[in-house]
Order: C-alpha cells, then sequence, then structure tokens
C-alpha cells in the first residue's frame, strides 16, 4: 500500500479530533474530485513501519478520537488486504478510538470487507458533482451515506449515523 500523507488534529474528516491516513489509489475518478493526486496506485509513498508508528504515536494522545481512512480510495483492490491488515491491528491496539472509512464503492458493494466490522463509520459512495451539497457534513454530494457499520451489522439494515452536528445542520 502507497499513501500520501498522515493528517494530524484534524477536524473535517469524521468526528472530533483525528488523524488521517490519505491512501493512493482509486479508479472512480469523480468529476472535480477534491483529491485527484491520489488516483495513482503507484503514488506517494510506500506505507512502511515508520508510518505505522506514526499513526499509533497520534493514536496514543488522549485527545485523538480515532483515525479516518480516506484517499483516493482505501478500498481500491490493491489496497484492500493492507487497509484490512491495518483496521484490524489499529481496532485491537485502540479499542476505544473510532475509525472512519471513505470510500467509492456502495455499501453494497463492499459489504464483505472482511475488515468491515471495525470499521465504526464508512462514508459510501462516489462523489457526483452534479449532486454537490456543501450544507452536507462530511460528505460532499447528496448520494453519499454516513453509515453507523455496527449498528447496520448488528440490525441487518442501513442504519444512517446520526451526532449533534448532523441533527444541528438538518434543524436548519
Amino acid at each position: 500500500m502507497r499513501y500520501h500523507n498522515i493528517t494530524k488534529d484534524d477536524m473535517l474528516n469524521g468526528e472530533g479530533l483525528r488523524v488521517v491516513l490519505w491512501v493512493a489509489g482509486c479508479t472512480h475518478h469523480c468529476k472535480n474530485c477534491h483529491n485527484p493526486i491520489t488516483w495513482d496506485i503507484a503514488g506517494g509513498i510506500e506505507f512502511d513501519e515508520a508510518a505505522e508508528n506514526e499513526i499509533y504515536a497520534e493514536l496514543e494522545k488522549d485527545h485523538i478520537d480515532g483515525i479516518t481512512f480516506s484517499g483516493g480510495d482505501p478500498l481500491h483492490p490493491l489496497n484492500r488486504d493492507d487497509v484490512n491488515k491495518l483496521i484490524q491491528k489499529i481496532h485491537s491496539k485502540y479499542p476505544n478510538k473510532t475509525i472512519w472509512l471513505y470510500t467509492g464503492y456502495t455499501y453494497d458493494e463492499i459489504k464483505d470487507f472482511e475488515g468491515l466490522p471495525y470499521i465504526d463509520v464508512l462514508i459510501d459512495g462516489e462523489f457526483i458533482e452534479e449532486l454537490k451539497d456543501e450544507k452536507l457534513y462530511w460528505i460532499g454530494s447528496s448520494n453519499q451515506r454516513i453509515i453507523d457499520v455496527k449498528n447496520t451489522l448488528e440490525k441487518g439494515e442501513m442504519v444512517i449515523y446520526e451526532d449533534n452536528k448532523q441533527a444541528k445542520l438538518s434543524s436548519v
């Protein structure tokens, strides 16, 4: 797996303060993507032990709520095995930290992804320029969903993630 950046103290890509891993590789190529530099699966730099330790050092901090996987697409077919392993390590090592993951695939397309049960929140769906809505929080277009994975798996039906920010925005 390759990556472009590890962002620290991020407040834009999930609830609370987060560390974000920007993974290389995406085949969706959404029109007006906010991060097209990450599309090339061979771009960025190799994810190595030093990068993994950099993430762990951030997750050790009490004020960090969790990690977000973004990109590119962390679930690009060539990333899935490595992302799965990393998600499971993080979940095991930091069970009180949340794991968010952005993907252009829909939930139905990735519901068999081995790492899914370890993800707290999944943002699914390609960004669609014609459905862009700047009033939405954590997503760029209205077709994308913020999925509460644990409740979805438990109930056997789609559960959309609810939080205070979403509730405030929808009441405006």
